[in-house]
């Protein structure tokens, strides 16, 4: 296997840009294709039908991670038009999220700095107004995304008409016609990882909901896990952020789940694991990696895919 830590050698970020746009696969196509830039990685990228959403993962030298992330936002503001969609899944923006993560020789502040350098860039370009969230957050009451969406684009469109608090940190003070706005943040990794239910409860919803609510009012909820319970693929589905997996595993999230379905009587069937994981929270052993179909940690794991990225569409 190769060093691991041969890409130490330069400052290394990751940024994970969410779209508005799971349906039309020329137009995600078209909008990775737009974040081709020397020194950047493409490590993973999925649609999502059922929310209507697409997740890029890229990483490389900062500065041109960002000029990437930039030319995402700019491509998908061209060709999302959220006025012709509803939002399954929470968005203000065509480039809904865009989040900078440290990986190796870049520290939160940095990144921090590096959300409003791409902030700064999506507005004088595009004219998308920018949200400035997590560690990026210049004020307290953004510094969870939840409170930045609230009201999703086309309730946001309307207060940031009438209620000063509410307007973009960057830009604005309306939002983009067409395109929204982008919430653009610094975090640390988040790991994004669903469990579908097992056998005989794979279309209840309801279940998954009660599953999810009892999981974030949990000790595991309390530290740093948010669920949701939905349909997605025609099966209910219990979706996680573990925004913190240092103190909260993943294998402690999974029998979390696993323990409170049993108390409903259920049974949880195979699990999903959006982007990447990184190589500390990885454990071939454990059970939620066995349950994933197909998983295979060359392409999974952050610092592995490094070794060998995609090819560019």
């Amino acid at each position: 296997m190769p060093d691991q830590n041969s890409h130490d050698q330069h400052p290394i970020v990751e940024c994970v840009p969410n779209f508005s746009e799971g349906v039309d696969r020329d137009k995600v196509v078209e909008i990775v294709r737009a974040m081709r830039v020397d020194g950047v990685h493409l490590l993973d990228w999925s649609m999502d039908s059922d929310h209507n959403r697409s997740v890029v993962t890229i990483a490389g030298m900062p500065e041109a991670v960002v000029e990437a992330a930039i030319r995402g936002a700019g491509k998908a503001a061209e060709l999302i038009d959220l006025t012709q969609q509803t939002g399954v899944h929470p968005r203000i923006g065509a480039a809904d999220v865009i989040p900078f993560v440290p990986v190796s020789g870049v520290s939160l502040v940095q990144c921090a700095m590096l959300a409003r350098q791409a902030g700064m860039g999506i507005w004088r370009r595009f004219g998308v107004p920018v949200y400035l969230y997590q560690a990026a957050a210049s004020r307290p009451d953004r510094v969870n995304l939840e409170d930045v969406r609230r009201g999703q684009f086309e309730g946001l469109s309307r207060e940031v008409q009438r209620d000063s608090t509410r307007r973009p940190d960057i830009g604005g003070p309306e939002l983009h016609a067409t395109a929204g706005a982008s919430a653009i943040g610094a975090r640390q990794f988040l790991i994004a990882y669903n469990i579908y239910l097992g056998e005989g409860e794979t279309s209840d919803v309801g279940l998954a909901r009660t599953i999810a609510k009892e999981v974030r009012n949990s000790s595991v909820g309390h530290l740093g896990v948010k669920t949701m319970g939905v349909m997605a693929n025609d099966r209910a589905q219990i979706s996680m952020n573990i925004t913190d997996f240092t103190r909260t595993p993943v294998s402690k999230v999974h029998a979390m789940v696993r323990e409170i379905a049993e108390q409903h009587g259920a049974k949880i069937g195979d699990g999903e694991l959006i982007g990447l994981v990184p190589e500390e929270a990885f454990d071939p052993t454990a059970d939620w990696v066995r349950e994933i179909p197909d998983f295979d940690p060359a392409q999974k794991v952050l610092e592995r895919r490094l070794q060998s990225p995609l090819l560019w569409p």
